[in-house]
């Protein structure tokens, strides 16, 4: 590829311009901010600043990652898919469903490859647990208890959490959005749920106009129990699922990129990719992008799947009745 580039540039799409400069080096590598303005400051792992959307279409680019804030993902990314331009969309694919269902029907239109950038599914502990799972290896599968925890403040030390993506609504930001891995991922393993109750929670700790603490009771349509907890606020990050079954318990954590087997008889580590560099996943992503690109065999999230994401959250909202304040 000669031209690639990256819309947006926050910290995700500095990790993009790395990743695509690594993986290619020779090409030539634009970036855009998400409201075009071109910025005076020097951007890290770039040859070229484009002040819109046209300019990196006129350019002739290849491939593109769209790493703006989630609301701006429809205005950015269609006209590169009218194009037929390659384009690879930061998660969630949108922060709506009107915008989520434009981006399908311009891709149902025209044709143009569309990944969405659920990296935790190349995390190699995942993989093999989806494979575990889809083997009954703990029989009758009865629930799964699916929590992610972490300090606002700690994610981006340079900058004023209340300044961040994260903490503005109109930008896409709150728990549910933010941390929404967790939710791709619970329907990925355990196939579509249906809502039964949520509570959204905005703490005294950070004082934010968005959800910083989220619970959710949900039901898959074989019956099992699915309970999701996200949240802000935890100051030592804990990442960690568990299913368990009717012939034992698969523990899963996402931080030591591990798996463990808990029976009535023995404890056995399934996994254990602990020394394996995170960046990988996010490699692994583009590279299989680029297999959807060439037609080949790919295991790429499709917008209409990450589609599915947005309606989730909007279920969620519809059901959280007890929405509290808790300052």
């Amino acid at each position: 590829m000669k031209k690639i580039a990256v819309v947006g540039l926050g910290n995700i799409a500095a990790r993009h311009r790395r990743n695509l400069k690594s993986l290619f080096p020779t090409s030539e590598l634009l970036a855009m901010s998400a409201s075009g303005r071109v910025p005076a400051e020097k951007i890290g792992d770039c040859d070229y600043i484009a002040s819109s959307v046209k300019e990196l279409i006129d350019t002739g680019v290849e491939l593109v990652i769209v790493a703006s804030p989630a609301p701006f993902h429809a205005e950015n990314s269609i006209p590169l898919i009218k194009a037929g331009i390659p384009t690879l969309i930061e998660k969630p694919v949108t922060t709506s469903i009107e915008d989520a269902n434009a981006i399908n029907r311009a891709i149902e239109l025209y044709r143009t490859p569309v990944s969405v950038g659920y990296c935790l599914r190349y995390l190699p502990s995942a993989r093999k647990l989806k494979v575990l799972l889809e083997q009954n290896l703990i029989g009758t599968l009865y629930n799964a208890d699916i929590e992610i925890g972490q300090y606002l403040p700690d994610w981006r030390p340079n900058k004023n959490y209340i300044d961040s993506v994260s903490a503005q609504s109109h930008l896409g930001g709150g728990a549910l959005f933010e941390l929404s891995h967790e939710l791709d991922y619970a329907q990925w393993l355990l196939g579509p749920l249906k809502i039964k109750y949520s509570i959204l929670r905005m703490s005294a700790e950070l004082s934010l106009e968005v959800e910083d603490i989220v619970d959710v009771f949900a039901e898959t349509e074989s019956g099992v129990v699915a309970t999701i907890h996200l949240d802000f606020l935890q100051r030592k990050a804990h990442r960690h699922c568990s299913f368990v079954g009717s012939e034992g318990r698969i523990e899963w954590s996402l931080m030591h990129n591990s798996l463990t087997l808990v029976t009535a008889s023995e404890t056995t580590v399934l996994y254990n990719g602990e020394k394996w560099d995170r960046n990988q996943m996010y490699l692994a992503m583009i590279e299989d992008f680029v297999q959807m690109i060439k037609k080949g065999e790919h295991t790429c999230i499709e917008s209409v799947e990450a589609t599915r994401t947005v309606a989730l959250i909007e279920e969620i909202k519809l059901h959280a009745h007890n929405n509290r304040d808790i300052r």
